[in-house]
């Protein structure tokens, strides 16, 4: 890790030392040398946060470490991956104080606990702006069984994991403007649940998967347009929490966000298999539509039968 703040090599060796695994070379070498499990393929993938964009500036730094985190374990789990390390970037104003970086390398600790990976690297810096972070994620899975987007088969069922809504109406109530008196929506905002164990059950089971991550309807047309199909779901079915439904913002719940519950495609003559892995995982799943022949686009079926117009699909991240 290098950077031009006056405390690098104390905040390498107090911070993010103690995180790294054997393949990090004590954070010493200008990259990680290590060899990948036998006979497994590698899964990658990044994800950046930004203050003020993707977390509250006043959020606690470990929950803000532990939402980084796992935002890309939730990519890996869409894959059926199994996490092995990461690399982290961490850009910060010059003035942060050292109680932050306790904080953070304190939630990281945490997960690398409960999720079984370690830090490999990356790079820290000071920056004019907000708190700035990325982490690149490596996973692995058994050659050639890595759920991707483009699988999908006209007849698949469309199932999700968990409960959908959640993440947008959090963000809300985290600014204070949606009641949350038990602080359950908060919560979901700001610590997801990735889905790792569903993933590595659904290997062989279902055709596509992604994570739910900028809407419900914005993510199935993903599907769809790496499928070349279409998919029609139905309000009625989509899974809401308590919260959610008392909150009766069903538009933002489907358009909403930050969920990172698992989407995927399976063909019906799956279904108790699927079934059998949610209660084997002690993870929910719902079958919400099917897929179909047809150009790509979603279509959302409301509460009264007619198709429902959606002000947005989903979060852009341009």
């Amino acid at each position: 890790m290098t950077t031009d703040l006056p405390t690098e090599f104390a905040r390498i060796a107090q911070y993010f030392r103690p995180l790294a695994g054997p393949g990090a070379l004590a954070l010493g070498d200008d990259a990680a040398v290590f060899t990948p499990p036998p006979g497994r393929d590698l899964v990658i993938a990044a994800d950046a946060m930004v203050a003020g964009v993707h977390f509250l500036p006043n959020d606690a730094p470990d929950l803000v470490a532990r939402k980084l985190l796992r935002t890309n374990l939730s990519d890996l789990a869409a894959m059926g991956a199994a996490p092995l390390g990461y690399l982290l970037t961490v850009s910060v104003p010059r003035a942060t104080d050292e109680s932050w970086f306790a904080g953070f390398s304190a939630g990281l600790a945490a997960d690398q606990a409960e999720f079984g990976l370690h830090l490999l690297g990356g790079d820290t810096t000071s920056t004019p702006g907000p708190i700035s972070l990325s982490l690149t994620i490596l996973g692995t899975v058994a050659p050639g069984t890595a759920l991707r987007r483009n699988g999908a088969k006209p007849g698949d069922d469309v199932w999700v994991s968990g409960t959908i809504g959640d993440g947008a109406l959090g963000l809300l109530a985290a600014k204070g403007e949606l009641p949350d008196r038990n602080g359950y929506l908060s919560d979901r905002y700001r610590l997801p649940r990735p889905r790792l164990a569903l993933g590595l059950a659904l290997i062989g089971i279902a055709h596509a998967a992604m994570d739910v991550s900028d809407g419900l309807v914005q993510d199935l047309s993903h599907i769809c347009r790496a499928s070349g199909l279409a998919a029609e779901i139905h309000a009625a079915t989509i899974p809401l929490s308590p919260a959610a439904r008392a909150a009766d913002r069903l538009e933002l719940c489907l358009t909403g966000g930050d969920d990172y519950e698992l989407l995927f495609a399976a063909p019906p003559t799956t279904a108790e298999a699927i079934l059998a892995a949610s209660r084997a995982t002690g993870i929910a799943v719902t079958r919400i539509g099917t897929f179909r022949a047809g150009p790509a686009h979603v279509t959302t079926i409301g509460m009264d039968g007619n198709a429902l117009s959606l002000g947005s699909g989903g979060w852009s991240h341009l």
